[in-house]
């Protein structure tokens, strides 16, 4: 993930707290502020002594030629954090840059300016350092960089085999996001075909809705991270991100704040698409929902064969959660 610095060296509370609420790494303040901004919140600050130096590694290069981006490299090949200040905002000089070294950071003004220095020759910028007092741009720039956001293809598969397979162990993700109707967490057997569950944000006549959870299905299964990569359930701990869609495929990432495995009767539910398949292991219980081919929210133990369910399809392989390029069966 990208970092994001908010420069507060023009000292204000409103603009260091916002800062630290909007999730920022590091913010830049006057050294002889430090201790009072240490009182607002847990955040990394890089001071800025009388001199214009700044701590934690951290140096500030103006580009205005040629001279001043080779001095910006050398400093950056030396271990130096490198903040990259243009007179003429451009493009040019941090495509230099970032080609020849990962420590380079944009100075930018707005969320405009930061996404495109985010997404330069790819991986982009290491970081961005927004140099605003408008509250709402630190909002603005925050969401995106510090928001993980990815879109997949969801596809409308069949539904071939519901068996009961006998007691396992499932695990139920609680996160700290409230999850919205059609929204839920990709899960499946194998890496090349997930299954949409649904979190637990309706009413049941047996249990009070839970927003925050995905009741996920068996400890082996595989989800999506952040990064296109993908976990066991059993690795998903406090702290950690999963990614969760909905039934467009817009992905978000979300935080998990617990992890519940206990032993309840599953379910493996086998579906079809085009020929491939997809399958998961998934509580029996009627809490558990898949998402229907129409947007409908299905319980599991309603579900039946030929019922049309949102999941995805990928080209199989995955070694440590990486794709991988190789000959794999998953059966």
């Amino acid at each position: 993930m990208k970092e994001f610095i908010v420069n507060a060296v023009n000292y204000d509370k409103k603009i260091v707290t916002t800062a630290i609420e909007s999730g920022a790494d590091y913010i830049i303040i006057p050294e002889d502020k430090e201790e009072e901004a240490k009182k607002l919140g847990r955040v990394n600050f890089i001071t800025v002594d009388k001199n214009g130096n700044l701590t934690n590694g951290f140096v500030i290069v103006t580009i205005k030629n040629k001279q001043d981006e080779e001095k910006a490299a050398q400093l950056a090949k030396a271990g130096k954090k490198v903040i990259v200040r243009t007179t003429d905002w451009t493009i040019i000089p941090l495509e230099n840059l970032i080609a020849q070294s990962e420590n380079i950071y944009a100075e930018v003004k707005n969320a405009d300016e930061a996404s495109i220095a985010v997404g330069i020759l790819e991986k982009g910028v290491k970081g961005v350092v927004l140099d605003t007092e408008d509250l709402n741009e630190i909002k603005r720039v925050a969401s995106v960089i510090k928001e993980t956001t990815e879109k997949v293809e969801l596809i409308r598969a069949k539904v071939t085999a519901i068996i009961p397979v006998g007691m396992g162990d499932r695990v139920a993700v609680d996160t700290t996001s409230l999850f919205k109707r059609g929204e839920g967490m990709l899960v499946g057997n194998s890496s090349a075909g997930m299954i949409l569950v649904h979190a637990e944000t309706e009413e049941s006549p047996y249990v009070a809705s839970r927003p925050f959870r995905v009741n996920a299905g068996a400890v082996h299964m595989y989800t999506r991270v952040p990064g296109g990569k993908t976990v066991y359930l059993c690795e998903l701990e406090a702290g950690k991100e999963v990614m969760a869609y909905d039934i467009d495929g817009n992905g978000r990432a979300v935080v998990v704040g617990r992890a519940k495995i206990e032993r309840r009767p599953m379910l493996l539910v086998e579906a079809e698409y085009n020929g491939r398949k997809l399958s998961a292991v998934l509580q029996n219980a009627e809490t558990i929902r898949v998402v229907g081919g129409d947007s409908s929210l299905i319980s599991v133990v309603d579900l039946k064969e030929g019922d049309e369910i949102l999941g995805y399809v990928e080209e199989a392989g995955r070694h440590f959660g990486m794709k991988v390029e190789e000959t794999i069966l998953e059966k």
